[in-house]
């Protein structure tokens, strides 16, 4: 019995006829694994550049207005908001904050009035009068900002499934991807933008 299995055995070992099947069945795996590295980093950079756009086009509304209202202010950050579209999986946080530099000696950095998004939802964040840190660059007494802050956790599509990850042997680093970006514009219509109520 022994004798007829190796004599089985010696007559495959000539026999190329799946020697393609194999070597597809061995390669295989390895480019579908290529294909989705690659296509979850561009997704990855696609959604960082959108963090950039939401800043800066939220950030060159605001500064277009001579005055801005809360609601008006809501329906900004709203548009930044659906500017991440069709990405879907985390909502990003937008914190606007109107910062006046003081004519004074000393040129104190504080905070006019600030607004942010968070989630959907709108809520005041740093309080008026407050201390705001600018660049060195942009410290210029008498003057006025609109610092436009982008935040998004950026989940990538093979961390969706839960139970997925311990399969995949992927670590904890792979479940959010943390994207910011800082806008600095000036107003472009005044020397201030008033917001009554911020």
């Amino acid at each position: 019995m022994i004798s007829k299995l190796l004599a089985g055995v010696c007559r495959l070992i000539p026999d190329r006829r799946g020697v393609a099947a194999v070597e597809f069945a061995l390669v295989a795996p390895l480019l579908l694994c290529m294909y989705f590295v690659t296509m979850e980093v561009a997704q990855g950079i696609e959604a960082n550049k959108k963090v950039g756009r939401v800043g800066s086009m939220v950030a060159d509304l605001i500064t277009q207005q001579s005055e801005i209202t809360p609601d008006q202010l809501k329906a900004i950050m709203k548009i930044g908001e659906s500017i991440l579209q069709p990405y879907n999986r985390s909502a990003p946080k937008i914190v606007v904050t109107a910062i006046q530099i003081t004519p004074d000696p000393g040129s104190r950095v504080q905070v006019a009035w600030s607004g942010k998004v968070e989630n959907g939802a709108y809520s005041a964040a740093a309080a008026a009068g407050s201390a705001a840190t600018v660049p060195t660059a942009l410290n210029i007494p008498n003057t006025f900002l609109v610092r436009v802050e982008s935040y998004l956790n950026y989940k990538p599509v093979i961390t969706w499934s839960a139970e997925a990850k311990p399969t995949l042997g992927l670590t904890a680093a792979f479940d959010n991807i943390s994207m910011k970006e800082t806008y600095y514009l000036r107003p472009r219509m005044s020397s201030t933008i008033e917001c009554e109520d911020c």
